[in-house]
């Protein structure tokens, strides 16, 4: 199932939107994390750098065979060999990852999607106890130059509502992400 009012622009406009070092950063992505996983991984704008970062292996999901296509050429590219790339529909079937198997989760741009936290349930699932979650999303803002319509587009109250829906206690709020996004950390603590 496509995440709802989610097609991508042409490659170079989507990446001049991010900085996506800064943003991993930011949103607790470490050198000392071993496995990651990013939902809908697009063109690889967060899944190269990411992968670069970790020390183990980088999970790429995406419903879209073109966007796993160029994922996977910079993956090439890059001569990256910690990448999987998945054509999976994650947001019905889950991703196939066994449980408490990685250590963070990148939900960037993807919490428009109809079940939100169907979705973080999931990253929820596979993360380790004290594993992480970014969330990032386009500011609630109509000005921004992409993003979905105003009417299902996520505030940051409600992305922090919706982690802690799925069990996850929020670690960061409202992280300023210019000129477009914020970000939320959220952690895995045990469910009581």
């Amino acid at each position: 199932m496509k995440v709802r009012e989610s097609d991508m622009p042409e490659e170079g406009l989507w990446k001049s939107f991010f900085s996506p070092d800064v943003i991993l950063k930011k949103l607790g992505l470490t050198g000392k994390m071993h496995d990651a996983v990013d939902f809908g991984c697009g063109y690889g704008t967060f899944t190269i750098p990411a992968a670069k970062r970790i020390q183990g292996t980088l999970h790429g999901f995406d419903v879209e065979p073109d966007m796993i296509e160029a994922s996977q050429r910079f993956v090439e590219l890059q001569d990256l060999g910690n990448v999987r790339l998945y054509l999976r529909d994650f947001m019905a079937d889950g991703t196939g990852l066994p449980d408490a198997s990685v250590d963070y989760a990148m939900l960037f741009n993807i919490l428009h999607a109809e079940d939100p936290v169907g979705l973080l349930s999931e990253a929820f699932r596979i993360l380790h106890d004290g594993g992480t979650a970014g969330i990032m999303h386009w500011n609630y803002d109509p000005e921004t130059p992409r993003g979905p319509p105003m009417n299902i587009r996520p505030r940051p109250e409600q992305c922090a509502h919706w982690a802690e829906s799925a069990g996850f206690i929020i670690s960061r709020r409202h992280i300023k992400l210019p000129p477009y996004h914020y970000g939320i950390v959220a952690r895995k603590g045990k469910r009581q």
